[in-house]
């Protein structure tokens, strides 16, 4: 029999259009090498351009989900995306408290690639009072880093990526990834911190074109890597690279953003059909 591959367990949003959610966790981290167990907080309607309708399970249901695989299973890290009500971040919260050993990466997902939002005041208060405290790893773009560490507008504006990252490091998480896409750089550029400041700053080529699931593809990316025993900040660095792949090679399956491909690495290059054909 063979040894499990790294299990992950992964608190989010069912989006049926596999472009973010639950769909795109277990797209990357089994791309990745990881065993992921999928716990469903909510039910989304939505496509490539945007959410329709939103359904929280209940949290009863959520906790139960989550319980039976933690007694039945190692479980080396887990993943929180769109967790749905106030009652189920508070359920995520007790089980992350229960289990302190474990890992937890959280991608908060306050807005999508569409600007829907999916947190409110009340439920952003929470999450920096009730989850911030249990997070390992925060990875969260510069936009919603700044809506995090402070909910004064005036603020907000003036503050840079570093100022925001540390005001969040303040309600307990050990480290926070903040992504520069929305910032006007020619270059993203992504920095992770820890409570003694900035750990790294990596800079990536800037992708012309909008994308359905970077974030997520990036924190699930985040999570396997730490799953599979590397430190964090060679663990930020490699969840980079593979998520900026992933959108190097996104598709447009529908008429709304593109589609980070996850499976890049597992399809053939048009070279490689080329000189197929040519044999």
């Amino acid at each position: 029999m063979n040894p499990a591959p790294p299990i992950v367990l992964v608190f989010a949003a069912n989006d049926p259009s596999a472009g973010g959610g639950l769909a795109a966790d277990i797209l990357t981290l089994s791309s990745l090498g990881c065993h992921p167990l999928p716990v469903i907080t909510a039910v989304t309607v939505q496509d490539t351009a945007g959410t329709e309708d939103f359904l929280a399970i209940e949290a009863d249901m959520v906790s139960d989900q989550a319980r039976f695989l933690l007694e039945d299973m190692q479980i080396t890290a887990i993943k929180v995306g769109v967790v749905g009500s106030l009652e189920n971040l508070t359920v995520v919260a007790e089980i992350a408290a229960d289990y302190p050993d474990i890992p937890l990466i959280l991608d908060p997902v306050l807005t999508t690639g569409g600007s829907d939002d999916f947190a409110d005041e009340e439920m952003i208060g929470a999450i920096r009072e009730l989850l911030l405290p249990h997070t390992t790893i925060l990875t969260i773009n510069s936009l919603e880093a700044r809506h995090l560490a402070t909910d004064d507008p005036d603020e907000q504006d003036d503050m840079t990526m570093d100022e925001a990252a540390l005001r969040i490091r303040q309600f307990g998480t050990e480290y926070v990834l903040v992504t520069g896409t929305h910032e006007k750089t020619s270059t993203v550029n992504n920095a992770l911190f820890n409570r003694s400041g900035r750990v790294r700053l990596d800079s990536w080529e800037r992708l012309s074109g909008s994308y359905h699931g970077a974030g997520t593809t990036l924190s699930a990316a985040f999570a396997a890597f730490v799953a599979n025993g590397m430190d964090i900040p060679q663990a930020a660095r490699e969840a980079e690279d593979y998520a900026w792949q992933t959108l190097q090679n996104a598709y447009r399956p529908g008429m709304g953003q593109q589609i980070p491909d996850r499976l890049f690495w597992a399809r053939p290059k048009p070279e490689d059909e080329k000189d197929a054909a040519l044999e």
